[in-house]
């Protein structure tokens, strides 16, 4: 690229990148090591809330040296958005050169914001979750409950798959199409109980909320078994979350945000969060029978480790479309 010149890459462009989710697994890997090293820059996100509710934008910057990665991502969550066909999250990506601070790639950040979410909860799930985990309970059947299963799948030998949603036409297409997807067991089930008891790993992934609907309630989640609340709190009871035995998240400091802003006013005290896991300064899962969660809360280092790839092989591949600064 001409250093007057900047990269867009739309949403299928993004796509067309062919970035699996075992590179962006990775990749988030090598991002939290960095973190848990104390080597990157990522300030808690701000952000504004059109039309009041559990509507948000986000402006999301971080710097990770290591992977010559620096930017910021400009993403929405209106959860109203179906009402009239329109995805929940949307939002760009900027991508600047952490040498000139030029802006050198502008893109769509749909894509990106499913897989590396995926991602962020199959990476706790290493350190937090029974490596002989085969049974995945998924609440909530849209975009993160595919990727999140699509994350999990690679790291985990999963069999079956227990997929609730409150339309339940949404959980029985969701069979229909993550079975033949991936070669498993996939059932639908019409209560959010059969999500969670006997299942081995339960993501919920529906709309962040800040009153919490509080479905799954304590004794659902079987001992041994690792939770990945995408939604935040949002659909667990805090006598549910109270039973893990470890509860964790991605960024600690981001978390104490949220908490100010009145999220997560019923959550137990934090074991860790994923970088100190990652390097090892706090312990992950210790025994076959403890409970573990994380609460993710989906971080601008997530996306600066994934960016940087895309840009990279766009480059390589000749997809995009330069535009003059």
């Amino acid at each position: 690229m001409k250093s007057n010149q900047l990269l867009y890459l739309s949403h299928d462009d993004v796509k067309a990148v062919g970035l699996t989710m075992a590179e962006i697994i990775e990749a988030l890997e090598i991002a939290f090591r960095e973190k848990g090293k104390g080597s990157t820059e990522m300030p808690p996100k701000p952000g504004i809330h059109p039309g009041g509710g559990d509507n948000f934008i986000h402006a999301m910057p971080a710097y990770i040296p290591a992977m010559k990665s620096a930017g910021v991502k400009w993403v929405s969550g209106f959860p109203g958005n179906y009402k009239m066909g329109l995805p929940y999250i949307t939002g760009l990506l900027i991508l600047n050169d952490p040498e000139t601070g030029l802006p050198i790639s502008v893109m769509d950040c749909v894509w990106i914001t499913a897989m590396r979410t995926g991602a962020a909860s199959a990476l706790s799930a290493r350190y937090l979750a029974r490596p002989e985990s085969s049974v995945i309970g998924i609440l909530a059947c849209g975009v993160q409950g595919r990727t999140n299963l699509e994350a999990m799948n690679v790291l985990f030998p999963i069999k079956r798959v227990m997929a609730y949603d409150v339309d339940e036409n949404l959980s029985r297409r969701y069979a229909e199409e993550m079975g033949p997807r991936f070669d498993l067991e996939v059932l639908p089930v019409a209560t959010p109980r059969e999500a969670v008891s006997g299942c081995d790993i339960v993501v919920t992934s529906g709309p962040i909320l800040k009153k919490p609907h509080a479905t799954i309630k304590s004794g659902w989640l079987d001992e041994g078994a690792f939770a990945s609340l995408v939604d935040f709190d949002a659909y667990w009871h805090p006598g549910a979350m109270a039973e893990s035995d470890k509860f964790c998240t991605d960024d600690t400091q981001q978390l104490l945000h949220y908490q100010q802003n009145g999220y997560f006013q019923n959550i137990p005290a934090l074991h860790a969060d994923l970088g100190e896991l990652v390097v090892g300064q706090k312990k992950g899962r210790e025994t076959a029978i403890e409970r573990t969660m994380t609460a993710n809360l989906g971080l601008a280092l997530d996306d600066m480790a994934v960016a940087p790839l895309i840009y990279q092989r766009a480059v390589e591949k000749g997809i995009g479309t330069p535009l003059p600064l």
